[in-house]
């Protein structure tokens, strides 16, 4: 992004003048949330519209949040400036969107070969991703706070098997954030884009391959209808963030009380969300499997080992970068990785090997 285009997009977003003060009746305001998802989809559709009952129940009511899916009152790619500048209150989507934004938001949603959902938490929480998660949002006049995670994405749909990197090459593919930028650099040429467009670009053609989530949302969207290869692992997202961000100027309104019912509201539903998506996409594997003929595949070992090549050569670029606060985001992230990462082999992946390997019951 060129330095002039984000200063001009932070100045609109600082701007507060244009904020319009929520109907408040009775000592109740009525919030609108505006969402990147369709109505009810499975996984991110079903999961913005918990949080909206979530704020209107922990606060009393005194908060009525009304959800508004993508296209209703905002496109879904718009949800961020329209929250910015205060055509409604909230929205729910991920940061892997935003990357248009600064390259150093893309790094709270997901990083290829990064943390695991439960890792992020403890980033944000005892890593001191928090912080530098409010000071980057806060340039844009928000207030934001992760409220959900899809665990670990899949590589996703090819209408052709990958045997080597060569197969990669020219490959037309959908991802988003850090994940497109590992994949451009092993000449993919990739594509942005929604679900339901993933869909019908694969149905013509204009795609070879793409993913999105993960078993449970993708088999509601019918992907294996026009590819049935099915790859992973994920590596370019090993989990997927979801967030919500507040106008700062509507969070700073609210009474003590009320702050912390939105803030409670996205912190307690982090783990169900989180362990949705895990149960449902368990259940939904088996039946694409041998109901809609979906063939699993891990991707070949050359494939990952030139993803992680890759990967590290996005996050060296990243380290450079003009931007001081994402310099400072991403040795943030790479400190807490290695201090996880050194630690795991001893607990969650040592219990995981275990049993793999006497798996008696």
């Amino acid at each position: 992004m060129e330095r002039r285009d984000f200063l001009k997009t932070a100045a609109v977003g600082a701007a507060t003048a244009t904020f319009a003060t929520p109907a408040i009746a009775s000592g109740k305001r009525q919030w609108k949330m505006v969402t990147a998802w369709p109505k009810n989809l499975p996984g991110p559709g079903v999961a913005a519209q918990k949080l909206a009952d979530r704020i209107t129940a922990l606060s009393g009511g005194r908060i009525e949040v009304k959800l508004y899916a993508a296209g209703e009152l905002v496109p879904g790619r718009g949800v961020f400036d329209a929250v910015s500048q205060g055509t409604a209150e909230l929205y729910h989507a991920v940061p892997a969107y935003w990357g248009s934004k600064s390259k150093g938001i893309l790094m709270f949603g997901s990083q290829p070969f990064g943390l695991r959902a439960d890792e992020q938490v403890g980033w944000m929480v005892h890593g001191g991703g928090q912080a530098l998660y409010d000071e980057m949002y806060g340039r844009f006049n928000l207030k934001p706070f992760l409220c959900g995670n899809s665990g670990p994405q899949w590589a996703g749909w090819f209408k052709k098997e990958i045997n080597s990197v060569d197969d990669l090459k020219g490959l037309r593919y959908r991802t988003t954030g850090l994940a497109s930028e590992m994949c451009s650099k092993l000449g993919m040429a990739v594509q942005a884009m929604g679900g339901r467009a993933m869909f019908q670009a694969l149905q013509s053609g204009a795609l070879d391959a793409g993913e999105f989530i993960g078993p449970w949302t993708d088999s509601a969207l019918g992907f294996y209808q026009v590819a049935k290869n099915y790859y992973y692992p994920g590596v370019g997202e090993p989990s997927s963030a979801e967030e919500c961000a507040v106008n700062a100027n509507a969070f700073n309104e609210l009474e003590d009380d009320l702050k912390q019912a939105v803030s409670y509201a996205c912190e307690s539903l982090y783990n169900p969300v989180w362990m949705e998506y895990a149960t449902k996409h368990a259940m939904a594997l088996p039946k694409m499997v041998e109901e809609q003929g979906v063939n699993v595949k891990m991707l070949p070992e050359d494939v990952i080992l030139a993803m992680g090549n890759a990967a590290g050569e996005v996050i060296a670029d990243l380290r450079e970068d003009e931007d001081e606060l994402t310099r400072r985001i991403v040795e943030s992230f790479l400190s807490y990785r290695k201090l996880i990462s050194e630690y795991m082999p001893y607990a969650d992946n040592g219990q995981m090997n275990a049993r793999a390997l006497n798996y008696k019951y």
